[in-house]
């Protein structure tokens, strides 16, 4: 199953992704700027393409994903102001 919906975050909408795949679903959440992704995907990636994006892991849920600790994030996010130890509901404020 796929499912796409919209959140607000202190007034902000962002986009919502959850594919169901086994053994866990890849999520997404997209802002303006960039993408906050789970492990699914790839950082090295997203860094060579000049993607603004951060990425957290052993998410199952876009609320999940909003609370963990973000893991790894882009060169072109740290230049917005991501730092480590951020939730990925924090992240979002500068994507």
């Amino acid at each position: 199953m796929i499912e796409i919906d919209t959140i607000n975050i202190n007034g902000k909408e962002y986009e919502t992704l959850r594919v169901d795949l086994e053994p866990a679903p890849l999520i997404l959440v997209r802002g303006k700027k960039g993408f906050l992704m789970c492990g699914y995907l790839n950082m090295e990636a997203a860094d060579k393409l000049g993607a603004v994006a951060v990425s957290t892991s052993g998410v199952k849920t876009v609320d999940d994903i909003l609370n963990k600790p973000i893991s790894k994030i882009s060169a072109k996010a740290r230049e917005l102001g991501v730092k480590e130890g951020m939730t990925g509901r924090q992240a979002l404020e500068y994507l």
